[in-house]
């Protein structure tokens, strides 16, 4: 799976928890859950468990605490996937 695509799955994913729509606009790897789409604590775990279900894999805390921007989350993505 390319970057691409997993940027575009995440994306959908992050969506419907998203509150600032301009920063949705402008995703890319630097944007911030939290500070940029305003996206609160309680639904970036209802994120990382959509993620889950979507890419098949399992999310550790330790992960979990790390997938706070876009480019992390790909990056944990990733490696989940490879380890596979």
């Amino acid at each position: 799976m390319t970057k691409e695509e997993l940027l575009s799955k995440l994306k959908t994913i992050i969506t419907p928890y998203v509150q600032n729509t301009k920063g949705l606009e402008s995703l890319n790897e630097n944007t911030d859950f939290i500070k940029d789409l305003e996206i609160n604590s309680a639904n970036l775990v209802d994120v990382v468990l959509d993620v889950e279900d979507e890419f098949d894999i399992q999310i550790d805390n330790e992960a979990m605490e790390k997938m706070l921007t876009v480019k992390a989350s790909l990056l944990v993505i990733e490696e989940k996937l490879e380890a596979k």
